[in-house]
């Protein structure tokens, strides 16, 4: 065996123990994660509409 073969045998294993590490320590982000759920947002209840002034009668 010449010394490139071997130093091919040797990259390709230490090729394969990198690619086993990435998956052993998982994917970066929300890739192969599950979806948060997210809450529905509760709109504020709307302020009553402004009146005009009262005006009542008044017996004489």
């Amino acid at each position: 065996m010449t010394s490139q073969s071997v130093a091919g045998i040797l990259a390709a294993i230490i090729a394969a123990v990198v690619l086993l590490a990435a998956f052993a320590y998982g994917p970066i982000g929300q890739f192969g994660k599950p979806a948060k759920v997210q809450r529905p947002v509760q709109a504020a209840p709307a302020a009553p509409a402004p009146r005009g002034p009262v005006i009542k009668d008044v017996p004489n």
